[in-house]
């Protein structure tokens, strides 16, 4: 097996971005259009190209230069209008964000799910589950995935602005987000 195919980047390698739920991502802010979005990751090294058409979704890919594949570290989805509606940030090439101390990308799913579970208890919030079984906490406002990385798996996630209905968010997300390899 070419174990080039799988390749995980180190956290040392990776952008270090901290997410504060609803609000920013790492350079981003979630209120942000396209342009915008497309301009700051600019400046922080990512090109950008358009991923065709998604129905009811402008997505864009933005990668490093230096990326070893030439898939997406990030992919954003924008509202018909421009909004920025999704971010994902792929488990194996894109940056390592932070929330709460906690480390959300290329992590082990189960150890992840530990370091939830333990922010969760020792804070009284509520846990959830998402429909592949993934773990999470309330008010993160976010949905977690695991992704092949060669014999491993390695965790990814899907960034939004929900209020306090998780599910119609997450149902509403666009199909190609739930397609990860």
């Amino acid at each position: 097996m070419d174990v080039d195919t799988w390749p995980v980047l180190p956290d040392t390698e990776r952008d270090q971005w901290n997410y504060l739920p609803g609000r920013t991502l790492g350079p981003l802010r979630m209120d942000m259009h396209r342009e915008e979005v497309i301009a700051a990751l600019d400046a922080h090294g990512f090109t950008s190209k358009s991923d065709g058409y998604s129905p009811g979704w402008d997505p864009v890919c933005f990668a490093k230069e230096s990326s070893p594949l030439s898939q997406a570290a990030v992919e954003c989805y924008f509202y018909t209008d421009g909004e920025l509606a999704y971010v994902q940030v792929d488990g194996r090439l894109g940056p390592q964000v932070t929330c709460e101390g906690i480390r959300l990308i290329g992590r082990v799913p189960s150890q992840l799910a530990q370091e939830m579970e333990a922010h969760a208890n020792a804070h009284d919030i509520g846990v959830r589950y998402s429909p592949a079984g993934d773990f999470s906490c309330d008010g993160f406002q976010l949905e977690l995935g695991a992704q092949r990385a060669g014999d491993q798996v390695v965790s990814w996630a899907l960034f939004f602005i929900s209020g306090d209905d998780h599910s119609n968010t997450r149902d509403n997300a666009p199909k190609a987000v739930w397609h990860r390899w």
